[in-house]
């Protein structure tokens, strides 16, 4: 589904990325740990088209990314549900509004929206919720929109930029458990983080970058640093 093939990001004369080599298949729960300023963030640039790799080639479901034209991005990038770690929720829109407004962007009708926002609101814990302002919202709740933001038009992969890095544990805790949940409902999830906590939570496969390079590809979720 997603491929990395010897891919190098130069900023000047400093690699953030240097001879990246990656697959990830689908329905794959992969984190990617490393420390600050490791590439972690970079590769997931890449990976948006938000970004051009310097060398090498970045592929999704067979398809060169940086040989799409701009005119074709927007339609790529809704393949794409992106969690951050400072939530990006709209500060005048309840959480139900927050959700239904990336329905309306990728035109889904007035139906499929009171169908499906209520379907998300009780996936991510939060139904009770539906009429709070993000300001009405704890740390962990606004993440839990903002997921339920990024899943609402049902995208093949979710990546998750740091999703835990402004929460306490036992709301990182949550959030790990809601990505597990999309996960075995078939989407494929990229974690970025470097918290232990929520890598061992996870179990999974765990990817480790180094000043650039990728230095470990463990299957069994094994945290080293």
């Amino acid at each position: 589904m997603i491929y990395f093939d010897k891919v190098t990001k130069r900023y000047g004369d400093t690699a953030a990325l240097e001879d990246v080599t990656l697959s990830v298949a689908p329905k794959e729960f992969l984190s990617i740990v490393g420390h600050s300023g490791a590439g972690k963030t970079t590769l997931l640039k890449l990976l948006l088209a938000e970004e051009r790799p310097t060398d090498g080639s970045v592929f999704f479901e067979s398809v060169d990314i940086n040989d799409l034209p701009n005119s074709a991005l927007h339609h790529y990038r809704r393949k794409i549900g992106t969690v951050f770690q400072d939530f990006r929720l709209i500060p005048n829109k309840t959480a139900y509004e927050n959700i239904a407004f990336a329905m309306e962007a990728a035109g889904r009708d007035d139906a499929e929206i009171a169908s499906d926002v209520p379907y998300i609101l009780e996936l991510v814990n939060l139904a009770d919720k539906a009429r709070h302002f993000p300001d009405q919202l704890s740390g962990g709740e606004k993440q839990r929109i903002a997921i339920g933001r990024a899943i609402i038009n049902q995208p093949d992969l979710i990546i998750a930029d740091e999703p835990t890095g402004n929460l306490d544990p036992i709301n990182a805790f949550e959030i790990v458990e809601i990505f597990k949940k999309i996960n075995e409902l078939g989407t494929t999830v990229m974690l970025t983080t470097h918290n232990k906590g929520v890598v061992d939570a996870i179990g999974g496969r765990v990817v480790t970058i180094d000043r650039g390079r990728l230095v470990r590809d463990d299957v069994g979720g094994e945290y080293i640093l």
